[in-house]
């Protein structure tokens, strides 16, 4: 038996990238899809193509304000939310040092704030129906800092720890939670990234260039999804730095200090 099939999953960061493609693997799963982003006109063009259920629901995460009145449409509208993917988010490609306090701010609030807080508005179903799958998006750099990524990176860290310690405190409620760990993706969030002045950084990284397809992440996730991995690392050989790190800490610093964060 399909254990997707007519699972209500919500997705955010829905309108490209990792997003899109996790919704076109959850259509042919058979799932009933919730797809949010900032942008309603991709929204529908994603929706058109998954060619199933689906529910429109323009989300921004820096306004969390309104989360708990959009929590309660897609109750109204399907009548339950068994799996929140906390997707959405934007990077950052600056220095430490040339990154202005406000797009600290910015990434925190966005990628941590605005991830929790729509969990904590989704959560309350999911206590009262004893069943649900929370899964955050961090990042290869939620394990370890790299190049150009501090205020990224510390935001995705972040996740972590509030995802696991959820982890703990849910179980009784039968809610499960999944963190994933993706490596270079061919995504454009190295073209959204923010500069050290808060600009869009609008360049594409080699490193995303040479990445997985959304597609294979996409995959990856799913399946972890299934078998209700705890945790989900997909990527190329970078994916790989998680082990040597561990038992090699030194050895990998010397690593991550010859390469480049673009």
């Amino acid at each position: 038996m399909n254990k997707l099939n007519d699972k209500v999953i919500w997705i955010t960061g829905a309108s490209s990238g990792i997003g899109e493609a996790l919704a076109y693997g959850f259509a042919k799963e058979g799932a009933k899809l919730v797809l949010s982003s900032r942008k309603e006109t991709e929204l529908q063009r994603v929706a058109e193509k998954c060619s199933c259920e689906s529910l429109i629901l323009p989300l921004d995460l820096s306004n969390s304000a309104e989360f708990n009145s959009l929590s309660k449409q897609v109750i109204d509208y399907f009548g339950t939310i068994d799996i929140l993917i906390n997707n959405g988010g934007i990077s950052q490609r600056s220095e430490a040092s040339s990154t202005t306090l406000e797009v600290d701010r910015k990434l925190m609030e966005v990628n941590y704030f605005g991830t929790v807080a729509l969990t904590k508005a989704v959560l309350p179903y999911m206590q009262h129906q004893k069943s649900g799958h929370l899964v955050a998006i961090s990042s290869l750099s939620g394990k370890f800092g790299f190049f150009l990524r501090s205020a990224y990176s510390a935001s995705k860290f972040a996740l972590v720890g509030f995802y696991e310690s959820l982890r703990l405190e849910e179980e009784k409620n039968n809610v499960k939670v999944s963190l994933v760990f993706p490596g270079f993706v061919q995504t454009k969030i190295s073209q959204n990234a923010l500069s050290g002045d808060g600009q869009k950084h609008a360049k594409l990284d080699n490193n995303q260039k040479g990445g997985i397809t959304p597609e294979k992440c996409a995959r990856d996730i799913i399946r972890g999804i299934k078998k209700d991995k705890h945790q989900i690392i997909t990527g190329g050989t970078e994916k790989w730095g998680i082990l040597v790190n561990r038992l090699f800490p030194k050895f990998f610093y010397s690593i991550l200090r010859n390469k480049s964060g673009e």
